[in-house]
């Protein structure tokens, strides 16, 4: 080959590799970050409630077409980091319209933006998955809130997100075309004081039928009236009752008003306070979850939920802390060893990695998780499981009977139960209260996200720390200034007057924090009867008594979280009853929320009370409501009165 033709192909194959090695113009565009992605902006603000101008929790902040979101504070305050000048954030939150605001493109530097959100009783989230196959949906978040750093681990693994893309406006199927199921309550009735002098019942800090009720009525219907537990609804909110002594787990708050729906009655009420201990000096904690993964968990408000709710939990346990994971569906299994609370990553990893179905086994789940709290049972800490379900059990013990002796039993060995009930359209709320009550424990029910934090985070000691157990009160009313009294709800939690003294007697537990409320109406001595008097029986004529006597003695039995034996608390009330526009504001808004508990049920006691007057008694006792919840409730009972009644015709509702 001559020397030219040599030179000539050396400089071809160099030309070659050279172009070889070059990345293509499509790479090019592909890999270079453009003007949009490169920068990014911090945007912060507050969302309010268009009409009480409250600042609203829990609401969802997404930049639209991606899964990167925060929550507002209870403040209704917001900061998030968006990755394009140019982006839209979308404003959601259940019950209120969505609203869209674009970031302007020529602004710099950090940007304000503040939203008022308008009620919206028949605004729906629809939640949409993107990417992945329907099993792996499962691992994404729900209603699209995820932290940046979650969604980027989630990236990284290959996940998939979550997002909320709209708005539907399709209905959903009212509670009588579902397999929801609810005990029975019979209302307690009056009971004269001269013959039953004594009131007996344990106490309650569930407060499932309050968020229950909220779903129903965020979707635009009445609740089934066996679902509202007036004492639960009461007993959502906090009241501003004072700290206890130093030696005492909790103070006893009693005062007496006129009654709202009926003047010429009155209302006492009652209220315990739960000594508040700051987080980090609670005791260590051995928490065991125990996660429902059947086939009834697949939804987005069922296990999705559950794994957010429990990655808010991991992020406030501290290194004394240990978790472990117990699942169950046709069988249960042990999916985390105790972890420390400081190895987050692979408490996350373990949530994440949860899908649904099969059938399912709830009784050999409670006993796999229960023998795991066992085994690493701290003696000086808190032992917990925290079982999260729609209650749907199907395999092993299925009676309510069955699932009491099963978890009467596993009690005993000084582990306390937390149920986290979720879900709609068969929500087994009747099994999963009786898990709770037999369990030494508390329930819950998640309808949303900010539900999960106020639960599982903002009252992390009350939910998950005992500070006094089998706590009981009896009451008893002198019959020379009380006629007649009816204690509004507790109608489960009502005890025999003997059980009082009973030290084997189970009762409720107090959670550090925790505030319990209780509300009688009295008949006052002098005021028309509502029992006629005795035709047969001597009716001995009392005249009032002076203010100064006592109205009643409200006597308190509890239990230290692992003792056996009971100490006693006792507190009179004398004077008379304030009128209902002077009274405190615990008082005023308990009766507003009792009120509207009537209302829901349609008592026969309900008197004079109307969805408007219950509006306005609790607009004048929100206080400082810092969590926007009161306002949240005055809102509710606003669109109560239009919601639609569970005895209308199914077929008006696309139900057939």
């Amino acid at each position: 080959m001559p020397d030219a033709m040599k030179i000539l192909l050396f400089l071809l194959t160099i030309c070659l590799g050279s172009i070889i090695m070059q990345p293509s113009v499509a790479q090019t565009v592909v890999n270079k970050p453009s003007a949009a992605t490169a920068d990014t902006v911090t945007v912060r603000g507050r969302v309010t409630d268009a009409q009480t101008k409250q600042g609203l929790p829990g609401v969802t902040v997404l930049v639209k077409g991606t899964a990167l979101g925060v929550s507002t504070d209870t403040n209704g305050f917001y900061k998030l980091v968006v990755p394009s000048i140019r982006a839209v954030l979308t404003f959601n939150s259940v019950g209120y319209a969505t609203v869209e605001r674009k970031l302007d493109a020529k602004a710099t530097g950090a940007r304000v933006v503040n939203v008022a959100l308008h009620p919206d009783t028949k605004a729906l989230q629809e939640v949409v998955v993107t990417g992945g196959s329907p099993s792996q949906a499962l691992m994404g978040s729900v209603s699209g809130v995820q932290s940046q750093a979650a969604h980027d681990r989630k990236q990284k693994r290959g996940g998939v997100s979550v997002q909320i893309q709209g708005i539907s406006s399709m209905p959903r199927a009212p509670w009588y075309g579902r397999s929801e199921s609810y005990a029975t309550i019979q209302e307690n009735s009056f009971h004269t004081a001269r013959k039953e002098p004594l009131s007996t019942f344990s106490i309650d800090v569930d407060a499932a039928s309050y968020s229950n009720v909220r779903r129903f009525l965020n979707d635009g219907q009445r609740p089934p009236r066996d679902a509202v537990r007036i004492e639960e609804m009461i007993n959502y909110f906090t009241y501003d009752y004072p700290q206890p002594a130093a030696n005492e787990p909790f103070s006893v708050t009693t005062e007496l008003a006129t009654c709202p729906w009926n003047p010429k009655h009155q209302l006492l009420q009652v209220g315990l306070q739960g000594k508040k201990v700051e987080t980090s000096n609670l005791p260590a904690a051995n928490l065991v979850f125990l996660v429902d993964v059947s086939g009834s968990m697949s939804g987005p408000d069922r296990l999705p939920l559950v794994q957010s709710a429990l990655r808010l939990l991991v992020k406030v346990l501290r290194p004394q802390d240990r978790v472990s994971l117990v699942v169950y569906a046709g069988a249960a299994g042990v999916v985390l060893e105790p972890t420390p609370g400081t190895r987050r990553a692979d408490i996350l990893d373990a949530i994440d990695r949860l899908q649904a179905g099969g059938s399912t086994a709830g009784g050999e789940g409670l006993r796999l998780a229960y023998s795991t709290a066992r085994k690493y049972f701290n003696k000086e800490g808190n032992n917990r499981v925290i079982l999260a379900t729609d209650g749907d059990f199907n395999v092993g013990e299925q009676s309510d009977a069955a699932m009491e002796r099963l978890i009467t039993e596993e009690r005993e060995s000084g582990v306390f139960l937390t149920v986290l009930g979720v879900g709609e359209g068969n929500l087994q709320d009747k099994k999963m209260e009786l898990l709770a009550d037999k369990g030494n424990g508390n329930y819950a029910y998640l309808d949303n996200l900010d539900e999960a934090r106020r639960v599982l985070v903002r009252q992390f000691g009350g939910t998950l720390f005992t500070i006094a157990k089998d706590v009981k009160l009896q009451l008893e009313f002198n019959p020379a200034r009380v006629q007649q009294y009816r204690l509004i709800g507790y109608e489960n939690r009502a005890l025999a007057d003997e059980d009082f003294n009973n030290d084997r007697k189970d009762a409720g537990e107090l959670g550090a924090g925790h505030t319990v409320t209780a509300l009688y109406e009295i008949v006052p001595v002098g005021a028309p009867p509502v029992v006629d008097p005795l035709k047969y029986q001597a009716n001995p004529a009392v005249a009032p008594a002076s203010a100064t006597a006592d109205v009643m003695t409200v006597k308190l039995r509890y239990k230290e979280p692992q003792g056996s034996t009971s100490r006693l608390l006792e507190r009179a009330l004398r004077g008379t009853a304030t009128p209902i526009v002077q009274a405190s504001e615990n008082l005023r808004f308990a009766a507003a929320v009792a009120q509207f508990g009537m209302l829901l049920r349609q008592s026969d006691y309900r008197g004079s009370a109307t969805f408007e007057t219950t509006a306005k008694l609790a607009e004048g006792a929100r206080g400082k409501d810092a969590e926007g919840y009161r306002a949240e409730f005055v809102r509710l009972v606003k669109t109560a009165e239009a919601a639609r009644r569970p005895t209308e015709d199914p077929e008006s509702y696309g139900v057939r």
